[in-house]
């Protein structure tokens, strides 16, 4: 598949390495897994010399032996000497460049808190020593969005305020799936548009293997997806398991049942019978999982809110195959894909929705963008405000067209329209059709 996109994030990249010219630069790139940065950070590099560690889980001495034959493939150069530590391999590699910029990037990065932690620290010394006469390009990347944080924004950590710059690779935008679906697939239905959005929701590895596979029709991609084997059924599981660590469990159950529309902390306590606060938050601002979402021009301090699960292929994942693991296991497909297909719809409409408001944020024309919902049951799928040239869009989504309705629409957003006196009003009406 070609390379779609990221034209931001390359500029930054190629603006940081000239700049080591005047000293060594700090880069830290991080998302979560499957979202592309080691083949944005290859990219990046492609035309100058560079060298790339990936940190695995190995005793210090035999990844050192790793380093150093990668180091003399990606320079050729001879390496001579006895390397059992990496803090003696990075302060080689810093003062190497004294002499001949190149761009080093350790991938994996937060892997050293488990094989040696106190080389955050042996970094930290050794870079503030060299940084003024060496010309490194440094770029530091890893998954675990958890221990990065860490690792960079801790304050008592060693390596706090050291990095130049920060790229958080996020999703392909909508726009850009469209275009790789128009590559692929020109003759593609909205549904299919629609399901590829949802599979995948702009994660580049996903988009790959949906790519290799030629699935790009909704029937293609429930078949690749729902077979014996198939990638995407550990896949949850592979990318949390490690972050949540052995209380796994409970952040699962309550995914799962986020997923499955119960959006609200009351619910799902009632359902788990625990309190489950300071799991919401972790999830929300250690993990980066999960959204608090509130009522659009709703007070600061309103408690009136409801939790998302922020990742489209997450939410897919505990719905239909966490939730169906028992009949995985037993290799009935056929009961799977007759589920997906009967709920889809009821499913998907939360997606659409999503669809329609990231195309909205990319116009460049709203400053604020939400959803409304009150006590009496009214709810707007999205309300799309500028407040300096006091306009207010009201959208109703649906995937049936058949079932929208404007003058519906216009009477839910009278009480918005009360507090928002002197603005001009527009009124949308959407479905799959419009993406």
């Amino acid at each position: 598949m070609k390379f779609y996109n990221r034209e931001n994030e390359l500029t930054l990249l190629e603006r940081t390495r000239k700049a080591i010219s005047g000293g060594a630069r700090m880069t830290i790139v991080t998302g979560r897994r499957r979202i592309g940065k080691t083949s944005l950070i290859l990219k990046s590099t492609q035309a100058s010399p560079h060298v790339y560690l990936f940190v695995s889980r190995k005793e210090e001495v035999l990844l050192c032996q790793d380093f150093i034959a990668e180091i003399q493939k990606a320079l050729s150069i001879q390496v001579f000497g006895s390397f059992n530590s990496f803090s003696s391999i990075f302060e080689y590699l810093m003062e190497l460049s004294e002499q001949r910029p190149f761009t080093l990037t350790i991938d994996e990065f937060q892997e050293f808190n488990t094989i040696n932690p106190s080389v955050f620290s042996e970094m930290q010394r050794i870079w503030d020593r060299r940084k003024q006469q060496s010309h490194l390009n440094l770029i530091l990347s890893g998954s675990v969005l958890s221990m990065m944080k860490k690792i960079f924004e801790n304050a008592k950590e060693p390596l706090f305020g050291r990095a130049n710059e920060r790229i958080l690779l996020k999703p392909f935008s909508v726009d850009t799936l469209k275009e790789i679906v128009s590559d692929y697939h020109p003759k593609y239905e909205p549904i299919d548009l629609l399901a590829f959005f949802v599979m995948t929701g702009g994660v580049a590895k996903y988009v790959e293997l949906l790519a290799e596979r030629n699935a790009f029709t909704f029937e293609a991609i429930i078949e690749e997806v729902f077979r014996p084997n198939s990638f995407w059924l550990d896949e949850g599981k592979n990318l949390l398991i490690e972050e949540f660590g052995k209380e796994y469990t409970t952040y699962f159950s309550i995914l799962s049942l986020m997923a499955s529309a119960k959006t609200s902390r009351s619910d799902i306590e009632s359902i788990l019978e625990k309190n489950i606060g300071g799991y919401l938050d972790r999830l929300q601002n250690e993990y980066q999982i999960i959204r608090t979402v509130k009522p659009v021009l709703s007070k600061p301090g309103s408690r009136n809110q409801k939790y998302y699960i922020d990742d489209n292929f997450l939410n897919f994942w505990f719905r239909f195959i966490f939730k169906n693991r028992n009949a995985i296991e037993i290799g009935n497909f056929t009961y799977i894909k007759d589920i997906f297909k009967r709920d889809f719809h009821t499913f998907a409409g939360r997606f659409l929705e999503k669809w329609f408001t990231e195309k909205m944020a990319l116009s460049q024309r709203y400053n604020i963008i939400g959803n409304y919902w009150d006590r009496a049951d009214n709810e707007i799928d999205i309300v799309a405000i500028n407040e300096t040239e006091k306009i207010a869009e009201f959208a109703e989504v649906k995937l049936n067209p058949g079932k929208l309705d404007k003058n519906l629409l216009m009477t839910k957003a009278r009480k918005l329209e009360d507090q928002l006196k002197g603005y001009t009003f527009s009124y949308l009406l959407l479905s799959p059709g419009d993406m």
